[in-house]
């Protein structure tokens, strides 16, 4: 099977206990839990079942350790994690809104998260990948938007592939060269995974079916449109499908979008239909949601095999 890298931060997440809107007064916590989107989008894929690496940083610290124990025990190659011995392990403070959306508190750019570097460690693990996935909150700082160009034409050069998740945190949007580097990996990317909005990042159209024209005929090869619990649209040049979301009951939706991605791209790797890709990723969306923290919902290929039929709609 193809092998999946993916480059970004590696933190970990702690929670509020109850809803409310932000941070200014002491308040019951829980966590640390193993967190990051390009993380929880790698842990998916090893536990898929997929060949899958991550390159990153931690800090010398328990919760550099609690993120490499978590990524060794579901498969993930972690032998380009650089762990840095002074600066700390990333972090993010999340707080539900009484309306269901999420404050956070990032230390990213200022922390071991941050100091992302194609090492020689980095760069074995780089020549071993067949296709990079990247995430849009992974492109915090210059020096990791570098990394990850020089990581896309490397793979795009001995024939790879690459997926682009813009996955564009509200506190991230404004980072100097942001825009820019979204743009450039779009225009480089086989298989676009945009939310909601985001379909119309890049485009000049802005209804659904123009939007999805113009981005096919930039050289996409397919777009997947996540939305959330209303499921999933697959669109390529000769197919239009929607998968329907799955009922369940939610506990945490944070990293339900890394899930599906992460289980999408990997059956799109392995040339499964469109319609089995999406029904393989609803399912591993909805599981995620089930358990509290961000990684503690990944499934393995046959948890989403008994989940499909309990479902009653096989891939």
């Amino acid at each position: 099977m193809k092998s999946v890298l993916t480059i970004g931060e590696i933190l970990v997440e702690i929670m509020a206990t109850e809803k409310g809107d932000g941070f200014l007064e002491p308040i019951n916590l829980i966590g640390p839990f193993p967190s990051g989107a390009p993380a929880i989008f790698i842990d998916q894929a090893a536990k898929f079942g997929q060949p899958a690496a991550i390159i990153g940083c931690v800090g010398a610290d328990d919760f550099g350790r609690v993120n490499l124990d978590r990524l060794r025990r579901d498969g993930v190659d972690v032998e380009g994690v650089r762990i840095d011995p002074e600066m700390a392990t990333g972090s993010a403070f999340v707080r539900y809104r009484p309306d269901g959306s999420r404050a956070f508190v990032y230390n990213i750019k200022h922390s071991a998260a941050g100091a992302i570097s194609l090492d020689s460690a980095a760069k074995a693990v780089l020549n071993r990948g067949d296709h990079l996935h990247v995430m849009g909150t992974a492109l915090s700082s210059p020096n990791i938007v570098e990394v990850i160009l020089a990581a896309a034409e490397a793979i795009k050069a001995r024939g790879g592939t690459i997926s682009f998740d813009p996955n564009l945190r509200p506190e991230i949007l404004n980072l100097p060269g942001l825009r820019e580097a979204c743009e450039t990996l779009f225009r480089r990317c086989d298989l676009f995974l945009p939310s909601g909005a985001e379909l119309y990042l890049f485009t000049k159209a802005k209804e659904e079916k123009a939007t999805v024209r113009e981005i096919l005929d930039r050289g996409v090869r397919a777009i997947v449109h996540k939305r959330g619990a209303d499921g999933a649209s697959y669109y390529d040049s000769k197919a239009r499908l929607t998968q329907a979301g799955f009922e369940v009951k939610e506990v945490d939706p944070t990293g339900a979008g890394d899930c599906f991605g992460a289980t999408f791209v990997s059956c799109w790797l392995r040339n499964m239909p469109p319609a089995q890709c999406l029904a393989y990723a609803a399912a591993s969306g909805a599981l995620a949601v089930t358990r509290q923290g961000p990684m503690e919902g990944a499934a393995s290929q046959a948890e989403l095999d008994a989940f499909l039929a309990s479902h009653s709609k096989r891939p």
